[in-house]
C-alpha cells in the first residue's frame, strides 16, 4: 500500500504559474482551424522553466511582440533540469505580473517563442512501475518541484499526452489524487488518480477524452532536452 505524506501545498499556483491559451489534441481536434498541437511537453516544460529562470515586472514598459517572442526563448532554451536562477540574473518579462497574464494578452509572441516543437514527437521517456512513478511524483513534490507526466495509452493512440503535476491529495482509503497543470485545458486542474490497491493509474478525462486505460510515466529532463 502506498504511504500518503502530507502535502505542503500546491508547488505552482494554478491560473497565475500556467499558460492562459492551450494545446490541442490533432487526433481529438480535426478539421480545427489554425489548431495548436504536439505541444504538450513543451509547455509543460515551460511552466516549470517559467518558474526557475523568468521574473515578471507588471510596472515596467511593455515591449514589441518580436521582443517577447525572444525573450520567451531566453527562458526556454536554458536547461529545464537547472537549478533557479537568482532574481537578479532571471529572464525580465516587463509588462505583465503573471505567466497567466502574459499568456493571455500576448499568445502569438509567446507561441512564436516556443520553439523545439520537434522534441515534444520524440522525448524519450525512463519507463518505471507505476508505483514508483507515485512515490517519486510525491517525493519530488513535497521538496517544492513540479514533475512532468507522460500519460499514455501505447499501442493505441486515444492519448499520448504531457502534463505537469503540482500537488496531491488522498481521495479514498488507498487513491491518491495528482493535480496536473493539462496543457490542453487552461481553465481548471486536471486530476490523474493513482490506486494503491492495485498499484496502478486509472482513467481520468485528460485531453478532453476519458480512455479506458492508460499508463504513467515520469518523463525525466537530460542535457538534451
Amino acid at each position: 500500500m502506498l504511504a500518503l505524506p502530507p502535502s505542503p501545498g500546491p508547488v505552482l499556483g494554478f491560473g497565475v504559474d500556467t499558460f492562459a491559451f492551450r494545446n490541442d489534441s490533432r487526433i481529438h481536434h480535426r478539421g480545427k482551424p489554425d489548431i495548436y498541437c504536439n505541444r504538450c511537453f513543451l509547455m509543460a516544460r515551460a511552466v516549470g522553466q517559467f518558474q526557475r529562470f523568468a521574473r515578471f515586472a507588471a510596472d515596467e514598459t511593455r515591449l514589441t511582440p518580436e521582443a517577447y517572442a525572444a525573450r520567451v526563448w531566453q527562458v526556454i532554451r536554458r536547461g529545464a533540469w537547472r537549478a533557479p536562477l537568482p532574481a537578479d540574473r532571471r529572464v525580465v518579462i516587463p509588462g505583465y505580473r503573471s505567466l497567466h497574464d502574459f499568456t493571455g494578452a500576448e499568445e502569438a509572441a509567446v507561441k512564436a517563442g516556443l520553439r523545439g516543437r520537434l522534441w515534444t514527437l520524440v522525448h524519450p521517456t525512463n519507463w518505471r512501475m507505476e508505483e514508483r512513478v507515485a512515490r517519486e511524483t510525491m517525493t519530488e513534490l513535497r521538496a517544492g518541484r513540479a514533475v512532468q507526466l507522460f500519460l499514455t495509452d501505447f499501442p493505441r493512440i486515444e492519448m499520448n499526452h504531457s502534463v505537469l503535476a503540482f500537488d496531491y491529495r488522498a481521495s479514498g482509503p488507498a487513491t491518491v489524487d495528482f493535480e496536473v497543470y493539462d496543457p490542453n485545458d487552461p481553465s481548471g486542474p486536471g486530476i490523474v488518480r493513482f490506486d494503491g490497491r492495485d498499484e496502478r493509474f486509472h482513467p481520468a478525462p485528460l485531453c478532453g477524452v476519458s480512455v479506458p486505460r492508460f499508463r504513467a510515466f515520469r518523463q525525466y529532463y537530460s542535457p538534451l532536452f
